[in-house]
């Protein structure tokens, strides 16, 4: 990992950058696919995933005999982990539900707010080397939660044309049983604009990599909402001596092992542990599976020294990472100042995977320093707010000259005749 001992802050720029690639490059590949599947419907969702994933598919959509076949294969013993990190994820996700606010704000006025679940949501599940079922609890879970009427799934297919057992399962055991095999852009595409299989949705959930990224917010084009931008995955670990070197470095190859373009960063105010941490990195890695993919991720990696905790804090809220890991003497005070993060992990026991897994918090997060402007998924990201007012005719006395007099400053006399006309006739009863 490169190092970086007190960079100034006209630096931190630079040092901040992530290694995706850009997404302005990528948009016409996106503008084609959505006109394709615009055009084609299924047969641009087959020829996708022919030219993508290398793999032909006899249909899209994922039947009853096979997940019944995959929930026979998955261990026990992984069952009942899958099981466990549900009731917490399920746990969490429902102490976020909130009451009907009901308020008179003045005689005759009330006003009150009512969440509702957003209908139709589709839910992207990542591929490839790592059959991602954790995120499957991470969206499922709250949609269920919320009631949304429609789930719907789409994870790609391996070359065998399937998808992982673990994934089907969970799937199954969250009450999902509209499930596709279909990734990438041609995925979103599809969720997006509707096909003669698959369902059209009212947003789209889930993370991704670049080409993902950019087809989700390409999606927004067509009146479908997202979650967030979220990309690569990213982590930060900012400590001081009170830190186990072992656990630091351990938690850093978590991320790095997700993707090549994933990101970590080591920020300490002890000079000794990057030394430490370092080794430890290199000793751990040797015994990943993963390691040539971790390694690769690390050459964008970098190990920062501040010599003051000030400097350490400035930085970390200036990167604004999906993931920040807190292990530091006076933890408190520090996460107190935190402005910018995705997901918060402090002290020595509460590694990042806690939260990937099994926590209750959701891992759906945030990347790319979109943290200044979004949230994590959480239950409220599966509901929307509808505002209700009904005003007395005592009511609209009291309250209709002030309506009055605004309309009338904005100089929009229909607006002000809405209110005269009724207090007229109030007034002639």
């Amino acid at each position: 990992m490169q190092r970086f001992i007190n960079p100034s802050q006209n630096k931190w720029e630079t040092l901040c950058q992530r290694g995706s690639a850009s997404y302005t490059s990528l948009e016409p590949l996106a503008k084609e696919v959505f006109d394709e599947v615009s055009r084609k419907g299924d047969q641009a969702l087959y020829a996708y995933t022919e030219k993508f994933d290398k793999v032909t598919l006899k249909k899209l959509s994922v039947g009853a005999d096979e997940i019944e076949q995959a929930k026979v294969r998955v261990p026990e013993k992984l069952k009942s982990a899958i099981q466990k990190a549900k009731d917490n994820i399920h746990l969490f996700h429902k102490a976020q539900k909130t009451n009907e606010i009901k308020v008179e704000t003045q005689k005759g006025v009330n006003c009150w707010q009512k969440k509702l679940p957003i209908e139709k949501v589709g839910l992207y599940i990542p591929g490839g080397s790592a059959p991602l079922f954790s995120t499957v609890l991470m969206l499922a879970i709250p949609a269920q939660v919320a009631g949304c009427d429609k789930v719907v799934l789409c994870s790609p297919p391996d070359t065998n044309g399937k998808l992982p057992d673990v994934v089907l399962y969970t799937a199954d055991l969250c009450g999902i049983d509209t499930i596709f095999k279909l990734g990438g852009m041609q995925a979103i595409a599809g969720m997006t604009l509707g096909t003669e299989t698959l369902p059209k949705v009212d947003k789209l959930f889930g993370p991704g990599n670049q080409y993902v990224t950019v087809a989700k917010q390409w999606a927004t084009q067509y009146s479908v909402a997202i979650d967030m931008p979220a990309g690569p995955s990213e982590l930060m670990v900012v400590a001081d001596a009170s830190a186990d070197p072992a656990f630091v470095a351990s938690d850093l190859l978590s991320q790095a092992e997700h993707g090549p373009d994933s990101q970590v960063l080591f920020v300490t105010t002890d000079t000794k542990m990057m030394d430490r941490v370092d080794a430890e990195v290199d000793r751990q890695i040797t015994v990943l599976a993963r390691q040539d993919t971790a390694r690769e991720a690390l050459k964008n990696s970098k190990i920062i020294f501040f010599d003051q905790e000030e400097e350490a804090l400035k930085f970390t809220n200036f990167y604004g990472a999906e993931h920040l890991i807190v292990c530091l003497k006076n933890e408190d005070e520090f996460v107190d100042k935190i402005k910018h993060a995705g997901s918060v992990f402090i002290g020595n026991y509460t590694p990042e995977s806690a939260g990937d897994y099994a926590s209750g918090t959701n891992h759906t997060l945030p990347t790319n320093g979109y943290v200044r402007q979004y949230s994590g998924v959480n239950l409220d990201s599966f509901l929307k707010a509808i505002t209700y007012q009904k005003i007395s005719a005592k009511g609209l006395q009291d309250l209709g000259p002030v309506i009055e007099e605004m309309a009338n400053a904005e100089g929009l006399q229909a607006h002000k005749n809405a209110v005269t006309i009724r207090l007229n006739k109030l007034q002639n009863e």
